[in-house]
């Protein structure tokens, strides 16, 4: 598989806080990874050594075929690591222009990605006059006016409202689906379990886990459980060889699976012990659920 970008053993120290230790993942072309940690874990650190505005202290990483030097690898990314910064006085279709120019390329991209961001009917509206959505929806299209490898965004949707938020991550899956590689860092879980294909979490500077999305979340999931018969239920689970750990809230009980088992054939081995259910949901996890879980052991 084509690498577009490679990561080894960094680290990146601001005198006694080391931000980012021995980090090392590669992200293949044609996926969404999600850089995935609370604040301060390391992500925007991460972004900026490979874009060349953080300086790293150890460790190296290369662009593509690593053949390529980082300032002409960077032609071919496009990246926003901070907020929309235009020119409020000028349209969003002149703003676009003085970006054209900073970065060598045509001006007969900007109506096309202009499209792409659902703003093509707003290009002769002033900057000032957007609203924060649209303002990110115009940064990402500064952004593919090179027609980039490799998308990378830190935190796309922070700040914005319900409807906003939706409408960025159906561009991002829009592009993506193009065969654009887009790599970008977020503190919530439900957008890289909505957008990406891959995952990297990080805790403090180090990785938790590198891989798929849907092998990260691929567990024997949990069920959910009500009896009449609360503690005989649940020293029968206590004593089920399938289960590993449980959780009651409020009269609801979490059995948290260790190997598959069906509800049926657990429901009739309740039943034949004399324990009758009033509520039975069987469940997968949840990347909440897995994140925590790897949060909360290291």
């Amino acid at each position: 598989m084509e690498s577009i970008l490679t990561i080894k053993n960094l680290t990146k120290k601001f005198g006694y806080l080391t931000a980012v230790k021995d980090l090392s993942f590669t992200i293949n072309k044609g996926n969404v990874y999600g850089i995935l940690g609370p604040n301060g874990s390391g992500k925007s650190t991460t972004l900026g050594i490979v874009l060349n505005v953080v300086n790293k202290t150890e460790g190296s990483f290369h662009w593509f075929d690593g053949n390529t030097s980082t300032h002409d690898a960077l032609k071919k990314v496009g990246a926003i690591i901070e907020r929309p910064n235009f020119y409020p006085y000028m349209t969003a279709e002149q703003n676009l222009k003085l970006v054209c120019k900073i970065k060598g390329v045509g001006l007969n991209k900007i109506e096309e990605k202009l499209e792409v961001v659902g703003l093509l009917d707003r290009k002769n509206h002033k900057f000032s006059t957007y609203s924060l959505g649209m303002k990110q929806r115009l940064a990402i299209a500064s952004a593919l006016l090179n027609d980039p490898e490799i998308l990378i965004l830190d935190e796309p949707t922070n700040g914005l409202d319900p409807q906003g938020i939706h409408q960025i991550r159906e561009i991002i899956k829009q592009i993506a689906a193009k065969g654009t590689t887009i790599l970008l860092a977020s503190h919530l879980l439900d957008e890289v379990e909505k957008v990406c294909s891959h995952v990297v979490v990080l805790r403090k500077g180090v990785k938790l886990y590198s891989g798929r999305v849907d092998e990260m979340i691929s567990s024997h999931g949990f069920f959910e459980l009500k009896c009449n018969k609360e503690t005989e239920l649940l020293a029968f689970i206590e004593n089920h060889p399938s289960f590993s750990n449980t959780k009651t809230d409020s009269g609801l009980i979490t059995a948290f699976l260790k190997e598959p088992l069906s509800s049926e054939d657990f429901n009739k081995q309740l039943f034949e012990n004399g324990i009758i259910l009033t509520h039975l949901v069987q469940r997968k996890e949840s990347l909440e659920e897995q994140f925590l879980q790897l949060t909360d052991n290291n």
